[in-house]
């Protein structure tokens, strides 16, 4: 295998980099702007997910305001269910079943990203701002629009419990208990915050459109920059149970160990492929999202473990592993999932295009 060099940068502090403390007003919003649909007693199905009744297509139509229904973020919650987001807006489900709980209205459409925070709630990035949920309402607690731009790409809670929130323009850290005072990160080296992840040790790394950068969690100062990474922009990052980290670019699969900050190897046999979302799951398995499928791999060799027929589509966005007995998946054209006996993927009916409703 050939290896290719990453290039390390160190950051000294202060240098290209305006840290900025802002209070964030909390937008508290009432129960006259929030329309949760509930489903009914008994509405809904029970036991098997690929069997959606009558009430199911009353939801659709009543939250049928885009044409868009790729599902690009999948948290499970405190709760036991699992917060579906996309262009054609929040829902919550059971995972288990697959029944639709809850469909929260929010600003945008546009949701990009979400993360649990350590008391359970939901914050939701899309690409008007910042929204938080509360799981045990299911309504919008707060909201918040003074970011670098309101395009949010990436959310992330460090060991802390704060709120690290990636834009297309730079990075913010919010304290979401105490006033929602913020330290932002402008001149992020790359510009992009498209990717978060923590390694074992709590340092906080960004996926840029240049590579990876490091950040300090305290400071929010860049410490030092990994570039000229096969592939350049990064889409995906991923921590491995073995501490090192997984980076997905538009050409392929790359491990980077945080504490050497090197580029260890390439996947080979996703090499070509442009990575959208990876997770590990209990087993160690990695589960990797491209715009050509869904593969699984073993990360210790890199050997292509099978890939999953019968999504909703083979554009993979989002992946929740052992959610329900399941692997779920956020696909351009809706909610799928994997059964994790047979490793064949179904559409979940509630919730996919009438492109894909028409295929059954």
């Amino acid at each position: 295998m050939r290896e290719t060099r990453s290039q390390i940068t160190p950051i000294h502090r202060g240098e290209g980099t305006e840290v900025l403390s802002l209070l964030i007003v909390s937008t508290l919003v009432g129960s006259s702007f929030l329309e949760v649909v509930p489903w009914g007693e008994g509405e809904g199905p029970t036991t098997a997910i690929a069997s959606p009744t009558a009430a199911n297509s009353d939801l659709i139509a009543q939250a049928g305001v885009t044409n868009d229904y790729r599902v690009t973020a999948l948290v499970p919650d405190f709760t036991g269910s699992l917060w579906v987001g996309g262009w054609a807006g929040l829902a919550r489900i059971n995972p288990e079943t697959g029944q639709i709980q809850r469909r929260v209205p929010i600003p945008s459409l546009t949701i990009e990203s979400m993360v649990q925070d350590r008391v359970g709630r939901i914050w939701v990035g899309t690409f008007n701002g910042l929204v938080r949920v509360d799981p045990r309402s299911n309504e919008i607690t707060a909201q918040n629009v003074q970011l670098p731009s309101n395009r949010v790409l990436s959310l992330l809670i460090d060991s802390r419990g704060f709120l690290w929130v990636g834009t297309d323009r730079g990075l913010v850290m919010i304290s979401p208990d105490r006033g929602l005072q913020m330290t932002t990160l402008r001149d992020l080296p790359g510009v992009s915050a498209n990717a978060l992840s923590l390694d074992r040790n709590n340092h906080l790394w960004v996926g840029t459109l240049e590579g990876l950068v490091q950040v300090n969690t305290g400071s929010a100062f860049p410490i030092r920059q990994v570039g000229n990474l096969p592939g350049g922009s990064v889409q995906s990052l991923t921590l491995g149970p073995r501490g090192n980290l997984w980076v997905g670019t538009a050409n392929g699969l790359l491990v980077v160990d945080p504490v050497r900050a090197e580029l260890v190897r390439s996947v080979g046999s996703m090499r070509g492929k442009s990575i959208q979302s990876t997770e590990f799951d209990r087993a160690g398995n990695l589960w990797v999202g491209t715009t050509t499928g869904l593969f699984k791999i073993s990360p210790d060799s890199g050997e292509l473990l099978g890939q999953v027929p019968s999504l909703p589509s083979g554009r993979i966005f989002a992946l929740s592993p052992d959610t329900g007995n399941k692997v779920w998946v956020g696909t351009s054209e809706g909610l799928g999932w994997v059964s994790q006996s047979t490793g064949e993927g179904h559409a979940h009916w509630g919730l996919v295009s009438p492109t894909v409703q028409g295929t059954r």
